[in-house]
């Protein structure tokens, strides 16, 4: 009985997922909320505790342009002395 109820909340969470993910257009506030909703509900919450964080990085030429230019920057640095 427990493997049925375990399955329906999983199949229920993958379906919060799917429609509320920030990758796919959902709101990251909502599904950092709806994410913790889900965590709260299960019978061992001592499981996958990890933090939510929510990364907010510029998307298309803007966001290749920004990484580029962090890449080469990195590449610029002086070695270090050891």
């Amino acid at each position: 009985m427990s493997a049925d109820r375990d399955a329906v909340a999983r199949a229920e969470f993958r379906a919060f997922v799917r429609t509320h993910h920030p990758d796919v257009g959902g709101d990251p506030a909502v599904f950092a909320a709806g994410v913790a909703e889900f965590r709260a509900r299960r019978e061992r919450p001592d499981r996958y505790d990890a933090p939510i964080v929510v990364v907010d990085r510029a998307r298309g030429v803007r966001g290749l342009l920004h990484r580029l230019r962090e890449r080469w920057a990195r590449r610029r640095r002086p070695p270090r002395v050891r």
